[in-house]
C-alpha cells in the first residue's frame, strides 16, 4: 500500500515492502528484549548495542515512539496469532477466548506493567489515540477474528458487526489500562467476563421434534 511505501524502513521491512534489511529488524528485537525485560526503552543504549550511531537508528525506525508502537504491536498480533492457531486436533478456540487470551496476555506481560508504570501518559496516547496507528490495527485484526467466528456460526449477540470490534477493543483497554483509569489492579477474571458477555458463542441447535430437551 502506499502507506507502507512511505513508512519508515521498520515497517517496510514488516510487511515486506523492501528487500530485508537486518538493521532495522535487529533494532525490533533489540528494543523487544529491552522492553520484555522492563526497562526502558533509551535510543542511545540501543543504537550502541548494535554498533551503530542514534542518527542511523532513527532512520531506520523514525523515532523512539514509532518503535515502541512497532515493539507493542510486535508482541500482541504474535500473541493473537498464536491463539488463532488450530489446536493438534484441528479445534479452533473461539473469538471470545482468543480475544481473553491475548487481553490476558498484555495484562500480565512484565514488560507491559512496568511501561504502564513508568510511562502511563505516552502508553495512552500511542496504544489508545490516533497519535498511533496501534489502535486501528488491533480493531482491524479483531474484526477478522470475530468475521471467522461469525462465518462458522459460532458467535451470536445483538451488537451490530459494525460495531463490535471497535467495542471488544474498548473493554479490552480499559481493562489492561484499569491501573491508569481507576488505581486498581487488573483483574483477568473480570475481563474474561465481560469478553465473553461481548461474544457470546452461538448455542447448539435443539434436535428437531425433543423440543430441545435432552
Amino acid at each position: 500500500m502506499a502507506s507502507d511505501a512511505t513508512g519508515t524502513p521498520l515497517r517496510r521491512s514488516l510487511t515486506g515492502t523492501a528487500p530485508a534489511r537486518p538493521g532495522p529488524l535487529d533494532a525490533l528485537r533489540a528494543a523487544h528484549r529491552v522492553f520484555q525485560a522492563g526497562r526502558r526503552v533509551d535510543m542511545q543504549a540501543i543504537a550502541r548495542t548494535l554498533g551503530v550511531d542514534r542518527a542511523t537508528l532513527y532512520r531506520w525506525v523514525g523515532s523512539r515512539e514509532q518503535l515502541l508502537v512497532e515493539v507493542l504491536w510486535n508482541q500482541m498480533s504474535k500473541t493473537i496469532q498464536r491463539l488463532r492457531a488450530p489446536s493438534a486436533d484441528g479445534v479452533r478456540a473461539s473469538a471470545a477466548d482468543i480475544v481473553t487470551g491475548a487481553t490476558q496476555a498484555a495484562m500480565t506481560s512484565p514488560g507491559m506493567r512496568s511501561f504502564l508504570e513508568r510511562e502511563g501518559e505516552l502508553a495512552l496516547k500511542l496504544l489508545t489515540t490516533k497519535a498511533a496507528d496501534f489502535q486501528r490495527r488491533l480493531i482491524k485484526l479483531i474484526a477478522d477474528v470475530i468475521e471467522e467466528d461469525r462465518r462458522d456460526g459460532r458467535l451470536c449477540g445483538s451488537v451490530p458487526p459494525e460495531d463490535l470490534p471497535y467495542l471488544v477493543v474498548r473493554v479490552m483497554e480499559s481493562y489492561v489500562y484499569t491501573s491508569l483509569i481507576t488505581g486498581e489492579e487488573p483483574d483477568t477474571e473480570r475481563a474474561s467476563r465481560a469478553i465473553h458477555a461481548l461474544l457470546p458463542g452461538a448455542k447448539p441447535a435443539s434436535r428437531q421434534g425433543d423440543g430441545g430437551r435432552k
